[in-house]
Protein backbone atom coordinates (compact mmCIF):
# COMPACT_ATOMS: atom_id res chain seq x y z
CA UNK A 1 0.00 0.00 0.00
CA UNK A 2 1.68 3.19 -1.21
CA UNK A 3 -0.78 5.65 0.34
CA UNK A 4 -0.34 6.29 4.07
CA UNK A 5 -2.76 9.22 4.54
CA UNK A 6 -6.54 8.80 4.63
CA UNK A 7 -9.68 10.70 5.53
CA UNK A 8 -10.80 7.99 7.97
CA UNK A 9 -9.00 5.04 9.55
CA UNK A 10 -10.93 2.32 11.38
CA UNK A 11 -8.87 0.25 13.83
CA UNK A 12 -10.25 -3.26 14.19
CA UNK A 13 -12.41 -5.35 11.88
CA UNK A 14 -14.85 -6.77 14.41
CA UNK A 15 -18.52 -5.87 14.58
CA UNK A 16 -18.15 -2.17 15.37
CA UNK A 17 -15.40 -1.58 12.80
CA UNK A 18 -17.07 -3.42 9.93
CA UNK A 19 -20.53 -2.03 10.69
CA UNK A 20 -19.15 1.50 10.76
CA UNK A 21 -17.34 1.02 7.46
CA UNK A 22 -20.47 -0.45 5.90
CA UNK A 23 -22.64 2.43 7.14
CA UNK A 24 -20.20 5.02 5.78
CA UNK A 25 -20.07 3.30 2.42
CA UNK A 26 -23.85 3.16 2.16
CA UNK A 27 -24.05 6.95 2.61
CA UNK A 28 -23.32 8.92 -0.59
CA UNK A 29 -22.05 11.84 1.52
CA UNK A 30 -18.83 9.87 2.18
CA UNK A 31 -18.27 8.55 -1.37
CA UNK A 32 -15.11 10.59 -1.88
CA UNK A 33 -13.69 9.87 1.57
CA UNK A 34 -10.69 7.55 1.51
CA UNK A 35 -11.19 5.00 4.28
CA UNK A 36 -8.72 2.41 5.59
CA UNK A 37 -9.65 -0.52 7.83
CA UNK A 38 -6.76 -2.02 9.80
CA UNK A 39 -7.09 -5.49 11.27
CA UNK A 40 -4.59 -7.94 12.73
CA UNK A 41 -6.37 -10.84 11.04
CA UNK A 42 -9.25 -11.00 8.60
CA UNK A 43 -12.23 -12.38 10.48
CA UNK A 44 -14.28 -15.10 8.78
CA UNK A 45 -15.24 -17.54 11.55
CA UNK A 46 -18.08 -17.85 14.04
CA UNK A 47 -16.17 -16.19 16.86
CA UNK A 48 -19.34 -14.41 18.04
CA UNK A 49 -23.04 -15.15 18.34
CA UNK A 50 -24.99 -11.89 18.39
CA UNK A 51 -28.48 -11.96 19.84
CA UNK A 52 -30.80 -8.98 19.89
CA UNK A 53 -34.41 -7.91 19.58
CA UNK A 54 -35.82 -5.53 17.00
CA UNK A 55 -38.80 -5.17 14.67
CA UNK A 56 -39.49 -8.35 12.64
CA UNK A 57 -37.88 -6.90 9.49
CA UNK A 58 -34.20 -6.04 9.91
CA UNK A 59 -31.01 -5.37 7.98
CA UNK A 60 -29.45 -8.81 8.57
CA UNK A 61 -32.53 -11.02 8.30
CA UNK A 62 -31.16 -13.03 5.37
CA UNK A 63 -28.18 -14.07 7.53
CA UNK A 64 -30.10 -15.02 10.67
CA UNK A 65 -29.70 -18.48 12.14
CA UNK A 66 -33.12 -18.15 13.78
CA UNK A 67 -35.68 -15.70 15.08
CA UNK A 68 -38.42 -16.13 17.69
CA UNK A 69 -41.74 -14.41 18.41
CA UNK A 70 -42.26 -15.96 21.84
CA UNK A 71 -40.07 -16.26 24.94
CA UNK A 72 -39.97 -17.53 28.51
CA UNK A 73 -38.64 -16.16 31.77
CA UNK A 74 -38.15 -18.41 34.80
CA UNK A 75 -37.13 -18.03 38.42
CA UNK A 76 -37.90 -20.10 41.53
CA UNK A 77 -41.16 -18.16 42.11
CA UNK A 78 -42.09 -16.98 38.61
CA UNK A 79 -42.64 -18.59 35.22
CA UNK A 80 -43.73 -16.45 32.27
CA UNK A 81 -44.53 -17.41 28.72
CA UNK A 82 -45.00 -14.30 26.59
CA UNK A 83 -45.26 -12.87 23.11
CA UNK A 84 -42.55 -10.53 21.90
CA UNK A 85 -44.90 -8.73 19.51
CA UNK A 86 -44.18 -6.15 18.03
CA UNK A 87 -40.57 -7.34 18.37
CA UNK A 88 -38.68 -10.44 17.32
CA UNK A 89 -35.66 -11.96 19.04
CA UNK A 90 -32.89 -12.85 16.59
CA UNK A 91 -29.72 -14.95 16.49
CA UNK A 92 -26.94 -13.92 14.14
CA UNK A 93 -23.66 -15.84 13.74
CA UNK A 94 -20.63 -13.70 13.00
CA UNK A 95 -19.11 -15.61 10.08
CA UNK A 96 -21.95 -14.74 7.70
CA UNK A 97 -21.70 -11.05 8.59
CA UNK A 98 -17.91 -10.97 8.20
CA UNK A 99 -18.00 -12.73 4.83
CA UNK A 100 -20.85 -10.67 3.39
CA UNK A 101 -19.38 -7.31 4.41
CA UNK A 102 -15.85 -8.17 3.28
CA UNK A 103 -17.11 -9.46 -0.07
CA UNK A 104 -19.09 -6.28 -0.67
CA UNK A 105 -16.74 -3.67 0.77
CA UNK A 106 -13.49 -4.79 -0.84
CA UNK A 107 -14.88 -3.71 -4.23
CA UNK A 108 -16.08 -0.28 -3.13
CA UNK A 109 -14.20 2.78 -4.41
CA UNK A 110 -11.89 4.55 -1.93
CA UNK A 111 -12.04 1.61 0.50
CA UNK A 112 -8.81 -0.04 1.64
CA UNK A 113 -8.01 -3.02 3.86
CA UNK A 114 -4.67 -3.65 5.52
CA UNK A 115 -3.78 -6.70 7.60
CA UNK A 116 -1.43 -5.46 10.31
CA UNK A 117 -1.00 -5.49 14.07
CA UNK A 118 -1.68 -2.08 15.62
CA UNK A 119 0.96 -1.15 18.19
CA UNK A 120 0.12 2.48 18.98
CA UNK A 121 -2.53 5.12 18.28
CA UNK A 122 -1.47 8.72 18.88
CA UNK A 123 -3.45 11.93 18.45
CA UNK A 124 -1.49 14.80 16.97
CA UNK A 125 -2.54 18.40 16.33
CA UNK A 126 -4.70 17.95 13.22
CA UNK A 127 -4.63 14.19 12.72
CA UNK A 128 -4.21 10.84 14.44
CA UNK A 129 -1.34 8.48 13.69
CA UNK A 130 -1.72 4.70 13.79
CA UNK A 131 1.54 2.78 14.06
CA UNK A 132 1.39 -0.85 12.94
CA UNK A 133 3.60 -3.81 12.13
CA UNK A 134 3.26 -2.78 8.48
CA UNK A 135 4.08 0.90 8.84
CA UNK A 136 2.54 4.17 10.01
CA UNK A 137 -0.78 5.59 8.77
CA UNK A 138 -2.44 8.92 9.46
CA UNK A 139 -5.98 10.24 9.08
CA UNK A 140 -8.05 13.30 9.88
CA UNK A 141 -10.40 11.03 11.83
CA UNK A 142 -9.58 7.68 13.45
CA UNK A 143 -12.13 5.27 14.97
CA UNK A 144 -10.57 2.81 17.40
CA UNK A 145 -12.39 -0.36 18.48
CA UNK A 146 -9.41 -1.94 20.25
CA UNK A 147 -10.40 -2.40 23.89
CA UNK A 148 -7.80 -1.74 26.59
CA UNK A 149 -9.10 -2.90 30.00
CA UNK A 150 -6.22 -1.48 32.07
CA UNK A 151 -7.73 2.00 32.80
CA UNK A 152 -11.01 0.35 33.70
CA UNK A 153 -9.47 -2.06 36.17
CA UNK A 154 -7.26 0.54 37.84
CA UNK A 155 -10.14 2.75 38.99
CA UNK A 156 -12.67 2.31 41.82
CA UNK A 157 -15.28 4.99 41.09
CA UNK A 158 -17.31 2.92 38.63
CA UNK A 159 -18.33 -0.67 39.36
CA UNK A 160 -17.07 -3.33 36.95
CA UNK A 161 -18.97 -6.57 36.57
CA UNK A 162 -18.67 -9.11 33.79
CA UNK A 163 -21.24 -10.83 31.67
CA UNK A 164 -19.38 -14.11 31.28
CA UNK A 165 -20.59 -17.38 29.82
CA UNK A 166 -19.91 -20.70 28.17
CA UNK A 167 -22.32 -21.98 25.55
CA UNK A 168 -22.83 -25.34 23.89
CA UNK A 169 -24.53 -25.91 20.56
CA UNK A 170 -26.03 -29.34 21.14
CA UNK A 171 -27.89 -31.91 19.03
CA UNK A 172 -30.21 -34.29 20.90
CA UNK A 173 -31.38 -37.76 19.91
CA UNK A 174 -35.01 -36.93 20.60
CA UNK A 175 -37.06 -33.78 19.79
CA UNK A 176 -36.98 -32.05 23.19
CA UNK A 177 -37.05 -28.34 22.30
CA UNK A 178 -39.86 -26.01 21.26
CA UNK A 179 -38.24 -24.20 18.29
CA UNK A 180 -40.81 -21.38 18.41
CA UNK A 181 -39.90 -20.20 21.92
CA UNK A 182 -36.62 -19.07 23.45
CA UNK A 183 -35.74 -19.19 27.13
CA UNK A 184 -34.53 -15.65 27.80
CA UNK A 185 -33.46 -16.19 31.41
CA UNK A 186 -33.85 -19.15 33.75
CA UNK A 187 -32.76 -18.25 37.27
CA UNK A 188 -34.11 -21.51 38.71
CA UNK A 189 -30.58 -22.85 39.20
CA UNK A 190 -28.17 -22.67 42.17
CA UNK A 191 -27.09 -19.04 42.45
CA UNK A 192 -24.07 -19.68 44.72
CA UNK A 193 -24.30 -16.10 46.06
CA UNK A 194 -24.03 -14.64 42.54
CA UNK A 195 -26.33 -13.75 39.64
CA UNK A 196 -26.49 -16.90 37.49
CA UNK A 197 -28.94 -18.02 34.82
CA UNK A 198 -29.40 -20.36 31.87
CA UNK A 199 -30.13 -19.02 28.40
CA UNK A 200 -31.54 -21.42 25.80
CA UNK A 201 -32.05 -20.70 22.11
CA UNK A 202 -33.72 -23.62 20.28
CA UNK A 203 -32.92 -23.67 16.57
CA UNK A 204 -35.09 -26.70 15.85
CA UNK A 205 -36.64 -29.50 17.90
CA UNK A 206 -33.28 -31.26 18.31
CA UNK A 207 -30.77 -28.39 18.15
CA UNK A 208 -30.17 -25.55 20.60
CA UNK A 209 -27.61 -23.16 22.03
CA UNK A 210 -27.46 -23.57 25.82
CA UNK A 211 -25.47 -20.97 27.74
CA UNK A 212 -24.51 -20.84 31.39
CA UNK A 213 -24.23 -17.11 32.13
CA UNK A 214 -23.25 -14.93 35.08
CA UNK A 215 -23.39 -11.23 35.89
CA UNK A 216 -20.62 -11.12 38.49
CA UNK A 217 -17.16 -9.81 39.28
CA UNK A 218 -15.05 -12.94 38.98
CA UNK A 219 -14.76 -15.51 36.20
CA UNK A 220 -15.16 -19.25 36.75
CA UNK A 221 -13.07 -22.15 35.58
CA UNK A 222 -14.19 -23.75 32.32
CA UNK A 223 -15.18 -26.85 34.27
CA UNK A 224 -17.59 -24.86 36.48
CA UNK A 225 -19.46 -23.41 33.51
CA UNK A 226 -19.69 -26.78 31.82
CA UNK A 227 -20.82 -28.53 34.99
CA UNK A 228 -23.59 -25.93 35.20
CA UNK A 229 -24.75 -26.77 31.67
CA UNK A 230 -24.56 -30.53 32.27
CA UNK A 231 -26.52 -30.24 35.51
CA UNK A 232 -29.22 -28.12 33.86
CA UNK A 233 -29.65 -30.50 30.92
CA UNK A 234 -29.76 -33.54 33.20
CA UNK A 235 -32.33 -31.90 35.49
CA UNK A 236 -34.52 -31.30 32.46
CA UNK A 237 -34.23 -34.89 31.26
CA UNK A 238 -31.85 -34.14 28.39
CA UNK A 239 -29.15 -36.81 28.64
CA UNK A 240 -28.62 -38.03 25.08
CA UNK A 241 -26.92 -35.35 23.03
CA UNK A 242 -23.73 -34.44 21.26
CA UNK A 243 -21.89 -31.11 21.53
CA UNK A 244 -21.44 -29.73 18.02
CA UNK A 245 -19.71 -26.49 18.95
CA UNK A 246 -18.65 -24.50 22.00
CA UNK A 247 -18.29 -20.78 22.65
CA UNK A 248 -17.00 -18.76 25.58
CA UNK A 249 -16.94 -15.04 26.26
CA UNK A 250 -16.73 -12.22 28.76
CA UNK A 251 -18.12 -8.72 28.27
CA UNK A 252 -17.45 -5.81 30.67
CA UNK A 253 -20.52 -4.32 32.35
CA UNK A 254 -19.61 -0.82 33.43
CA UNK A 255 -20.51 2.87 33.13
CA UNK A 256 -16.86 3.91 33.09
CA UNK A 257 -16.56 7.07 30.93
CA UNK A 258 -14.51 5.71 28.03
CA UNK A 259 -15.22 8.95 26.15
CA UNK A 260 -12.54 10.69 28.24
CA UNK A 261 -9.98 9.08 25.92
CA UNK A 262 -11.50 10.63 22.79
CA UNK A 263 -9.80 13.60 21.15
CA UNK A 264 -10.65 16.03 18.38
CA UNK A 265 -9.62 13.43 15.78
CA UNK A 266 -9.85 10.10 17.65
CA UNK A 267 -13.06 8.34 18.69
CA UNK A 268 -13.29 5.03 20.51
CA UNK A 269 -16.12 2.80 19.30
CA UNK A 270 -17.76 -0.47 20.31
CA UNK A 271 -16.86 -1.80 23.74
CA UNK A 272 -13.79 0.47 23.72
CA UNK A 273 -16.12 3.47 23.44
CA UNK A 274 -18.57 2.40 26.13
CA UNK A 275 -21.15 1.21 23.59
CA UNK A 276 -21.90 -1.98 25.50
CA UNK A 277 -25.20 -1.75 27.39
CA UNK A 278 -23.85 -1.65 30.93
CA UNK A 279 -26.79 -3.33 32.66
CA UNK A 280 -26.96 -6.35 30.32
CA UNK A 281 -23.71 -6.68 28.36
CA UNK A 282 -25.56 -6.47 25.02
CA UNK A 283 -23.46 -4.64 22.43
CA UNK A 284 -24.63 -5.40 18.88
CA UNK A 285 -27.77 -3.26 18.70
CA UNK A 286 -26.25 -0.49 20.80
CA UNK A 287 -23.39 -0.35 18.32
CA UNK A 288 -25.75 -0.15 15.36
CA UNK A 289 -27.71 2.69 16.95
CA UNK A 290 -24.56 4.63 17.83
CA UNK A 291 -23.17 4.19 14.33
CA UNK A 292 -26.34 5.66 12.89
CA UNK A 293 -25.95 8.68 15.18
CA UNK A 294 -22.24 8.91 14.40
CA UNK A 295 -22.75 9.04 10.63
CA UNK A 296 -25.12 11.99 11.10
CA UNK A 297 -22.67 13.65 13.49
CA UNK A 298 -19.72 13.33 11.10
CA UNK A 299 -21.52 15.43 8.51
CA UNK A 300 -21.42 18.40 10.89
CA UNK A 301 -17.61 18.51 10.79
CA UNK A 302 -17.41 18.86 14.57
CA UNK A 303 -14.46 17.48 16.52
CA UNK A 304 -14.92 13.85 17.53
CA UNK A 305 -14.78 14.51 21.28
CA UNK A 306 -18.11 16.32 20.91
CA UNK A 307 -19.84 13.03 20.04
CA UNK A 308 -21.68 11.91 23.19
CA UNK A 309 -23.30 8.65 24.27
CA UNK A 310 -24.23 9.75 27.78
CA UNK A 311 -27.94 10.05 28.71
CA UNK A 312 -30.30 9.33 31.62
CA UNK A 313 -30.29 5.59 30.82
CA UNK A 314 -26.61 5.47 31.53
CA UNK A 315 -27.33 6.80 35.01
CA UNK A 316 -30.01 4.11 35.48
CA UNK A 317 -27.43 1.52 34.45
CA UNK A 318 -24.92 2.97 36.90
CA UNK A 319 -27.36 2.68 39.81
CA UNK A 320 -28.29 -0.85 38.77
CA UNK A 321 -24.62 -1.88 38.65
CA UNK A 322 -23.99 -0.24 42.03
CA UNK A 323 -26.77 -2.39 43.48
CA UNK A 324 -25.81 -5.56 41.61
CA UNK A 325 -22.18 -5.18 42.67
CA UNK A 326 -23.18 -4.82 46.33
CA UNK A 327 -25.99 -7.40 46.30
CA UNK A 328 -24.89 -9.83 43.60
CA UNK A 329 -26.65 -12.74 45.27
CA UNK A 330 -29.97 -10.87 44.85
CA UNK A 331 -29.79 -10.48 41.06
CA UNK A 332 -32.32 -13.24 40.44
CA UNK A 333 -34.88 -11.49 42.66
CA UNK A 334 -34.28 -8.09 41.03
CA UNK A 335 -34.94 -9.46 37.54
CA UNK A 336 -37.91 -11.49 38.79
CA UNK A 337 -39.59 -8.38 40.22
CA UNK A 338 -39.11 -6.51 36.96
CA UNK A 339 -40.70 -9.29 34.90
CA UNK A 340 -43.46 -9.88 37.45
CA UNK A 341 -44.57 -6.24 37.59
CA UNK A 342 -44.01 -5.11 33.98
CA UNK A 343 -44.83 -6.34 30.51
CA UNK A 344 -41.74 -7.96 28.96
CA UNK A 345 -42.01 -5.71 25.91
CA UNK A 346 -41.80 -2.65 28.18
CA UNK A 347 -38.63 -4.10 29.73
CA UNK A 348 -37.10 -4.67 26.30
CA UNK A 349 -38.01 -1.13 25.25
CA UNK A 350 -36.45 0.16 28.47
CA UNK A 351 -33.24 -1.75 27.74
CA UNK A 352 -33.34 -0.26 24.22
CA UNK A 353 -33.58 3.20 25.85
CA UNK A 354 -36.86 3.91 24.07
CA UNK A 355 -39.22 4.33 27.03
CA UNK A 356 -40.75 7.54 28.33
CA UNK A 357 -39.91 8.84 31.79
CA UNK A 358 -43.22 7.70 33.31
CA UNK A 359 -42.58 4.16 32.08
CA UNK A 360 -39.14 4.24 33.65
CA UNK A 361 -40.66 5.34 36.96
CA UNK A 362 -43.08 2.39 36.77
CA UNK A 363 -40.19 -0.01 36.27
CA UNK A 364 -38.29 1.46 39.20
CA UNK A 365 -41.46 1.30 41.30
CA UNK A 366 -41.84 -2.42 40.64
CA UNK A 367 -39.08 -3.37 43.08
CA UNK A 368 -39.85 -4.40 46.65
CA UNK A 369 -39.46 -1.90 49.49
CA UNK A 370 -36.18 -3.51 50.50
CA UNK A 371 -34.87 -3.43 46.91
CA UNK A 372 -35.91 0.22 46.53
CA UNK A 373 -33.85 1.05 49.61
CA UNK A 374 -30.78 -0.36 47.82
CA UNK A 375 -31.36 1.93 44.84
CA UNK A 376 -32.01 4.96 47.05
CA UNK A 377 -28.79 4.29 48.94
CA UNK A 378 -26.90 3.99 45.64
CA UNK A 379 -28.46 7.22 44.40
CA UNK A 380 -27.54 9.15 47.54
CA UNK A 381 -23.96 7.86 47.39
CA UNK A 382 -23.68 9.01 43.77
CA UNK A 383 -25.10 12.45 44.55
CA UNK A 384 -23.21 13.10 47.76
Amino acid sequence: MKETSFDFIICGGGASGLLLLNALRKDAFFDDYRILLLEKEIKNSNDRTWCFWETPQGAFDELLTKKWNRAQFKSPKLQLDFSLDPLAYKMLRSSGVYKQLHTHLKHVKNTYFKQAEITKVTSEKNQTRVITSQGSFVAKRVFNSLFDPKPLLKQKKYPVLQQHFVGWFIKTEDPVFDPEKLLFMDFDIPQKKETRFLYLLPIDAKTALVEYTLFSKNLLTLQEYEEGIKSYLHRNGITKYIIEEKEQGTIPMTCFPFEQFNTANLLHIGTAGGWTKASTGFTFMNTRRNIERLCTFLKTGKELNHFKVKNRFRFYDLLFLDVLMRYNSEGSKLFSRMFEKNSPVRIFRFLDEKTRFWEELNILASFSLKQKSWFIKALLQRIF
